[in-house]
């Protein structure tokens, strides 16, 4: 049976979003919590930008390096780098990464053609610079390389054939369908991503925009046609549905349609590894990082998800839960008592001392070898805390504790 596995791309079309950022540390946690939760991949930055190159290489290195059980600190995500088509920015980027999963970008639609590219390149110009990206992926040693047609829902259907084909012949495994302005709804993408699935027979990538407020239900109905068509599908996915303009397609929100929605919770289509019991800790991770609230509202995270107060409610979630809800708190993770401190607070960062550090981290039930570990820990965490410009959270402190040679390369940038 066709599968639909999830590709975040928050530590890339999320974290380029206008006015906000993240640290290389915040997201390093943000892949190994994406691993911890059986995602399949996550698209993890820009391997042809210097300041990235440390952060790459150390989250590859991670899937290499053995933890306290002797796995991989990173298990089974699948690092992907994103480059425009273009070769030599290919060759550049693993010049410079151990990258071995690139997706290629390049725009496909008339409006684009015309009015980016201003008339410069014609459709034949573009597929020949993307096959040109893929042979030099190929050769690069990448072993696995993606086509995104950027503006995929304003492209002609002919010619999205055409660029897959040939992709395809080129080498590229998976062909992405980008509704980079939101543009599509439901039926539209269904029956365009159908009709592609079946005419260049490879898996398709659904990476949808929310501009319409359609961008989950675009991801589900597009990656389910794929999957109906014969071939596996993705879905692009952002943690809290954060991205450009007014965001991406949600992760936990695609997760749970697939899993519970009328038509498609007795599908199976949902790729069986993922485990959303680790959502709601993921999702407060990333927006802490973010420094963005999660939405009262928000799918299945939000602080009123399963909250109920009109009295028919209540009484009704009362009696039985399924009454007023489709699936339970504890399936995201959620349930747990928390306690809050109203009294002294001690807490370690760039002003930090190795008292305040070490009284930190015996909560943690960590404690130090000697002196020189103190102290190499306490000026990684003082550089942590420059680079978040924020508190540090446990999972932070844990990481800079058990691996802090990653840690240093991490926090360390040559402009």
């Amino acid at each position: 049976m066709p599968k639909i596995r999830i590709v975040d791309v928050t530590n890339r079309d999320g974290e380029q979003t206008a006015r906000i950022v993240l640290s290389k540390l915040q997201k390093t946690i943000i892949n190994i919590l994406l691993d911890e939760m059986g995602i399949y991949g996550s698209e993890l930055g820009f391997p042809l930008s210097p300041h990235e190159w440390n952060y790459i290489n150390t989250n590859v290195e991670l899937t290499k390096l053995p933890d306290d059980d002797g796995k991989p600190v990173i298990k089974d995500l699948r690092l992907e780098g994103w480059s425009r088509a273009v070769a030599s920015d290919v060759e550049a980027s693993l010049s410079k990464t151990g990258l071995t999963h690139l997706n290629l970008s390049i725009s496909t639609s008339q409006q684009m053609l015309e009015w980016k590219f201003r008339g410069k390149f014609s459709p034949d110009d573009i597929i020949k610079m993307m096959t040109d990206a893929v042979t030099a992926a190929l050769e690069g040693g990448c072993t696995s390389v993606g086509i995104n047609a950027e503006d995929a829902s304003r492209t002609d259907m002919e010619f999205l054939k055409d660029f897959g084909l040939a992709g395809k012949e080129a080498g590229a495994e998976i062909l992405r369908y980008c509704d980079t302005l939101g543009y599509d709804d439901p039926c539209t993408i269904a029956d365009r991503m159908a009709w592609l699935a079946s005419e260049v027979q490879m898996p398709l990538e659904t990476h949808c925009h929310n501009d319409l407020g359609l961008a989950v239900a675009n991801s589900v109905a597009g990656a389910v046609a794929v999957c109906e068509a014969g071939q596996n599908a993705y879905i692009n996915t952002t943690v809290n549905g954060v991205g450009e303009r007014a965001g991406n397609a949600d992760l936990v929100s695609c997760i749970l349609a697939l899993k519970h929605s009328s038509g498609l919770a007795d599908k199976g289509y949902l790729d069986e590894r993922i485990d959303t019991t680790k959502a709601f800790k993921l999702a407060r991770y990333v927006a802490g990082s973010f420094g963005l609230p999660i939405p009262i509202n928000q799918v299945g995270v939000g602080a009123n998800a399963f909250a109920h107060e009109s009295g028919i409610h209540a009484d009704g979630a009362l009696k039985d839960r399924h009454n007023y809800e489709l699936y339970a708190f504890e399936d995201l993770g959620r349930g747990h008592e928390e306690v809050a401190r109203t009294g002294r607070e001690i807490l370690t960062g760039q002003h930090g001392g190795a008292a305040g550090l070490e009284y930190v981290y015996s909560h943690l039930d960590l404690a130090f070898r000697d002196g020189d570990h103190t102290r190499e820990v306490l000026t990684l965490v003082q550089y942590a805390n420059l680079a978040n410009q924020q508190p540090l959270v446990e999972e932070e402190l844990r990481f800079i504790y058990h691996y802090p040679e990653i840690a240093r390369k991490l926090l360390t940038y040559t402009p």
